[in-house]
């Protein structure tokens, strides 16, 4: 495998093994008999607790981004939400925006320890499949969400910020372990 993907990659299998080993530390990569590596599969427990780590992270993240964004990141968060809401219909598009939402609130909380944080959660999230913003109904409730996370976070109210991120993050985890797990109560 790995003398196949630095072929296919264009590169020495140095850089190779170094990133599968890096996966594998990561938890996203393990192995499987008679299978070798394989993609994780993440079960019902190590879902609820990536989600646990994503709410407090997020959570923080609010706190903070109210606390500490300046005027210039509020606008900009401001000017998702109505970019948000340009794109309504768009499932693709809000994926993509989604992202491009909460790394501005990451970016605004000012902490580059969170940031990296976040970014592991957030790579481990690829785990799970495809984003839940691909659902019509999760699309209009999160947009709904978002603006009530910019309101807080405009009228710089860090326990009402980090309330609403959480409750946005425990909204997204009740739908994926309903899609993930349709046999189990969230």
């Amino acid at each position: 495998m790995e003398i196949e993907v630095a072929a296919w990659l264009k590169v020495s299998r140095t850089p190779v093994r170094d990133a599968i080993r890096r996966l594998e530390a990561e938890g996203m990569l393990e192995h499987e008999p008679r299978n070798g590596l394989v993609v994780a599969r993440l079960d019902r427990q190590a879902v609820m607790e990536l989600y646990v780590m994503r709410e407090v992270l997020e959570g923080t993240a609010a706190r903070l981004c109210a606390r500490h964004a300046s005027d210039m990141e509020i606008q900009e968060l401001c000017d998702l939400i109505e970019a948000e809401r340009q794109l309504s219909g768009d499932f693709e598009a809000l994926a993509r925006h989604n992202v491009r939402f909460h790394s501005a609130i990451h970016r605004s909380a000012h902490n580059r320890y969170l940031e990296k944080s976040l970014a592991a959660v957030n790579d481990s999230m690829g785990l799970l499949g495809a984003p839940l913003m691909l659902l019509p109904h999760r699309a209009e409730t999160a947009a709904a969400e978002h603006a009530r996370l910019v309101q807080a976070i405009q009228d710089r109210n860090p326990d009402a910020a980090e309330e609403v991120a959480r409750a946005h993050v425990r909204a997204a985890q009740r739908e994926r372990i309903r899609r993930l797990f349709p046999d189990s109560a969230a």
